[in-house]
């Protein structure tokens, strides 16, 4: 150990302006000494705090590895390795907390501790003496000062007895603390070296013990445990290095689309539209009332589940019902001045929901998708051939015409009514649910007329100023006769969707089935004006009449029984033949069909009840 420097002690007595030099320089040692042990005890104790904190953390983090079971995550499938790894963690942890907590006492009581006791004991004592040393000094000074104003002419041997007495007194004093001091100042010089040194010798074995248990207790039982953990952590990092890749590979591809992706209704001119969904789901407006003119539209998920059309809001974690969609009917509608507008209608005629789509393709599917599953065909074995099929058909039955006279290029579909109900007889259905055909109904090739008939009785009055009727359902007495005696007569406004002829009507499917197949054919060929008639319902006839010109255009109660009539006479052709030479010819070459039932007053046939067909 290199010696240290000293002051001397002979010298305290004489207090030399050298002794006081030297005096100085380890007076500015000892305070710069003071200086550093108050930041090297700071840092120590900042150790010791970390330590503490560490008993703490670690604790805490125990409990934290035991609650992941206890987490109810969404995405939890498949964490039971994981699970039994986290508690064998968490018992670890536990260990290794009382670890810990022993290091921390190592710390405080064999680092914290010693260079506390150096501060409070050893530089304190410097310090006090320092003060004693200068109070005696300034004892001394003042008592030798009396001492040289002692008067040389003039002595008193009392009070310079008592003076001299004064200054051995202080000299003694300031020797006595200068002695003192020096040694303290000496002392130092060896007890910082050894205050500095035996904190850290302290801090070296706690951490050498805690290593030391720390590795007896974990190094045998550890490195199974720790290398199977490892390889799983990287197995996990492969896996997801790979899946990375993949996702990097599908966001550039995603991203190298062609702009028009981005674009709503980007193929307005020729959209490829599937028609033969049976499932649809997406992004439409929902038209909502919020009084008695005004509305808004609400942007929602919609999608379709079996017979239901389901309706998502963002951030709801299920779907609700909005609509039930069997032997519903879907076409489009202009509403509020926006496109892609379509309206879906339930079986008894209430008008349901009015929704958008963002494109002419969207609409169409949607219209499509619904109108395929109003036909429950989602309860068939092979819903998709089945939708395939009557697609087919209606696209093969949608020959727009707008009179009776096109009729006759399009074959009778009555020639194959019983070949086609023979076949249909033989057909054993698979589904649980039992559902006719559209075969079974209608059939192939079948023309839809768009328009109701041309005016049939507009030319028997063009000549006599055919009176015109009220619309509020009051007729005058020489228009309408049998009105007299009505005892119901009611106005409605209808407007007429479509016809066409069908195989049979002993089941309420083929109204349904003729409703899908025209909406349908509405929906390809984008035909939505109807016309608009009145329907006049009294107890004895329901007719038809026209708006604008008051004039009855069908009598419907006749028209089906005189229909019923030629199906009949269809059997005997000479039979067939005399109805049609007893029924009147118009100018233009077409039949009169007179309702020749007697009237419940005189017996007499109604003119004004007649319909006109084609030749």
């Amino acid at each position: 150990m290199p010696a240290v420097d000293k002051l001397l002690l002979e010298e305290a007595l004489q207090d030399s302006p050298q002794t006081r030099s030297l005096l100085s320089v380890f007076e500015e040692d000892a305070g710069t000494l003071t200086d550093y042990t108050n930041q090297l005890l700071q840092a120590m104790q900042r150790v010791y705090g970390a330590q503490n904190e560490m008993c703490l953390a670690t604790q805490q983090l125990s409990k934290q590895l035991l609650a992941y079971e206890k987490q109810n995550f969404a995405l939890g499938k498949g964490d039971e390795e994981v699970i039994s790894t986290l508690h064998y963690f968490s018992k670890v942890v536990d260990e290794l907390n009382v670890l810990h907590t022993e290091l921390a006492k190592q710390l405080a009581d064999t680092m914290v501790l010693p260079i506390i006791q150096f501060r409070e004991k050893d530089l304190t004592e410097v310090s006090t003496l320092k003060d004693l040393f200068g109070l005696a000094s300034s004892e001394h000074d003042l008592s030798m000062a009396k001492y040289s104003r002692l008067p040389k002419k003039k002595e008193n041997e009392k009070v310079k007895a008592e003076i001299m007495k004064e200054v051995a007194a202080a000299r003694r004093k300031q020797h006595l603390s200068s002695l003192q001091y020096y040694c303290a100042l000496n002392a130092l010089q060896y007890r910082k070296r050894v205050a500095m040194m035996e904190p850290m010798l302290g801090f070296a074995h706690g951490q050498i013990n805690f290593f030391k248990k720390g590795a007896e207790m974990f190094s045998q039982s550890m490195d199974g445990f720790l290398s199977s953990v490892a390889d799983m952590v990287q197995s996990i990092q492969v896996e997801l290095e790979v899946e990375a890749e993949k996702m990097r590979a599908s966001q550039q591809e995603l991203l190298s689309l062609d702009e028009a992706v981005y674009t709503p209704d980007f193929d307005v001119a020729a959209p490829q539209i599937n028609r033969n969904l049976i499932q649809k789901a997406g992004y439409l407006n929902l038209r909502n009332k919020t009084g008695l003119v005004s509305t808004t539209w609400e942007r929602l998920y919609f999608f379709t589940q079996g017979g239901n059309l389901m309706c998502q809001p963002r951030g709801a974690v299920a779907g609700g019902l909005i609509q039930d969609l069997d032997n519903c009917s879907v076409m489009a509608v202009d509403c509020e001045d926006r496109r892609y507008c379509f309206q879906i209608t339930t079986p008894n005629g209430k008008a349901g929901i009015i929704l958008q789509a963002e494109s002419r393709k969207e609409n169409e599917e949607w219209i499509c998708a619904i109108n395929n599953i109003s036909r429950q065909i989602y309860l068939t074995d092979n819903p998709e051939a089945v939708a395939i099929k009557l697609n087919q058909t209606a696209l093969q039955a949608v020959t727009p015409i707008t009179s009776f006279a096109k009729k006759q290029e399009s074959p009778c579909p009555s020639q194959n009514v019983k070949g086609s109900e023979m076949e249909n007889d033989k057909i054993v259905p698979k589904a649980t649910v039992v559902i006719p055909e559209a075969e079974q109904l209608i059939a192939p090739g079948t023309p839809i007329q768009f328009d109701i008939v041309l005016p049939a009785t507009e030319f028997l009055d063009q000549n006599r100023g055919g009176r015109r009727t009220n619309p509020f359902g009051e007729t005058e007495d020489a228009t309408f006769p049998e009105a007299e005696d009505s005892l119901l007569q009611q106005m409605f406004i209808v407007r007429f969707l479509g016809s066409m002829a069908v195989k049979t009507d002993n089941t309420t499917e083929v109204i349904y089935e003729a409703m899908r197949q025209v909406l349908a054919a509405r929906a390809i060929h984008n035909i939505f004006r109807m016309t608009e008639s009145h329907l006049m319902v009294t107890s004895q006839t329901l007719r038809l009449i026209d708006p604008q010109t008051q004039v009855t255009r069908a009598n419907i109660c006749y028209a089906i029984n005189l229909g019923k009539e030629i199906i009949e006479v269809q059997k005997d052709p000479e039979a067939l033949a005399q109805l049609m030479l007893s029924m009147p010819l118009t100018n233009d070459g077409k039949y009169i069909l007179l309702n020749d039932q007697p009237d419940d007053n005189d017996g007499s046939p109604s003119e004004n009840r007649g319909a006109e067909s084609e030749a």
